[in-house]
């Protein structure tokens, strides 16, 4: 259902989604199987960044619509939809996304902090064209990331749009051929993992407010979650290491 294996040392948290014969489509147990695995990711120091990708060829089709016809959806009441859209994960993932992401499967994208897709992928909002909405956060964090005319547009007619176009437009970190998306995101990943992790973690926590606070209560807002990483041991080892001309070593406090 979700596999979850250590990559990098113990460092990375590789999870897929593994229901292929669904398109890694989610239900209820699903869901609550993928919030388990990111609060362990959260609450395990050792680990650094996740990546969150689909078996098979398709990365996810979102709610299996077998399930919600039944009342079963794919939601949790802490982290909700999906098991991480309400609330991901404080530390950094990735979404590896090997074939489409449509509907759910693109508001997890976007539920990640970075994306990684291949030149075959598509990805869109389909589901006003089928007299659905787009509830797992797709029609507000959608324009955040991508200009607002072209959410607009997305959002309205159901269409898709190649990863190429997101990638252009800055949604797609890294855009690679098919059946490179993990290979990319495992490269990624090492470039946060040699970062203070104090300091990713910060970071992360002052750009999702970005959208939210206005300059004036921004500046004190930030120092509220980044004075603690300034006065930690890993800002001075950052310090030393740089001026010394060697590779720091991170201590997490």
């Amino acid at each position: 259902m979700i596999l979850a294996e250590r990559m990098a040392d113990g460092q990375v948290l590789l999870i897929t989604i593994n229901r292929e014969e669904r398109r890694n489509a989610f239900d209820g147990a699903t869901s609550r199987a993928l919030e388990a695995v990111l609060d362990e990711f959260d609450a395990d120091d050792a680990l650094r960044v996740a990546i969150l990708t689909g078996a098979g060829p398709t990365f996810s089709a979102g709610q299996d619509l077998k399930a919600a016809a039944v009342g079963d959806m794919g939601v949790t009441e802490r982290r909700g939809g999906f098991g991480i859209m309400a609330q991901p994960p404080a530390k950094p993932i990735i979404a590896a996304v090997e074939g489409d992401a449509l509907a759910g499967g693109l508001e997890l994208c976007l539920a990640c902090d970075l994306v990684v897709a291949t030149e075959a992928t598509r990805m869109g909002l389909p589901e006003a064209a089928r007299a659905l909405v787009a509830v797992g956060g797709g029609l507000f964090r959608l324009p955040r990331r991508i200009p607002y005319n072209v959410a607009m547009e997305l959002a309205l007619t159901g269409k898709s749009l190649p990863a190429a176009d997101f990638h252009r437009m800055g949604l797609v970190n890294r855009l690679v051929p098919a059946g490179k998306a993990v290979e990319s995101a495992l490269e990624l990943a090492a470039d946060i993992v040699a970062a203070g992790p104090l300091a990713v973690r910060a970071s992360k926590e002052i750009v999702r407010h970005a959208y939210e606070w206005a300059d004036d209560e921004a500046w004190d807002k930030q120092m509220e979650v980044a004075g603690p990483v300034i006065a930690s041991e890993d800002t001075q080892e950052g310090i030393r290491a740089f001026i010394e001309k060697r590779a720091p070593k991170w201590k997490g406090r």
